[in-house]
């Protein structure tokens, strides 16, 4: 599946869910682990759980491997997902201003930021 297909799929099951100042960066140049960094936010930590679900679950639909889910239980702050060619960060707003995972990409001009 193209890069491209998978941005939507993500995209897609980040809007159903109403997902927050989504950022997605092309890293292909820049690291073999990934394609995609996905990073977008919630408004709670039930939403959070809510989001990285319905991301795990349209992955699923098109048949994209989940390679990992970290932080998926009640309470948590972030949620990450990795699908191998793309992983997706899911976090409060408060977790995201503190570790600020853009920065580390900042410089990277294929920074698309699509914020709602």
């Amino acid at each position: 599946m193209s890069v491209l297909a998978i941005e939507t799929i993500v995209r897609e099951a980040l809007d159903d869910i109403k997902a927050r100042e989504t950022v997605v960066i092309d890293v292909r140049e820049r690291t073999p682990m990934t394609d995609l960094i996905v990073v977008t936010t919630g408004t709670s930590g039930r939403h959070i759980q809510a989001i990285a679900r319905n991301v795990i679950d349209r992955a699923k639909e098109y048949g994209i491997h989940i390679l990992g889910i970290e932080g998926d239980e009640p309470g948590s702050e972030w949620v990450l997902v990795d699908l191998g060619d793309a992983v997706v960060h899911v976090m409060t707003a408060e977790s995201r201003e503190f570790y600020r995972l853009e920065r580390i990409w900042e410089m990277d001009p294929a920074v698309d930021t699509d914020v709602h």
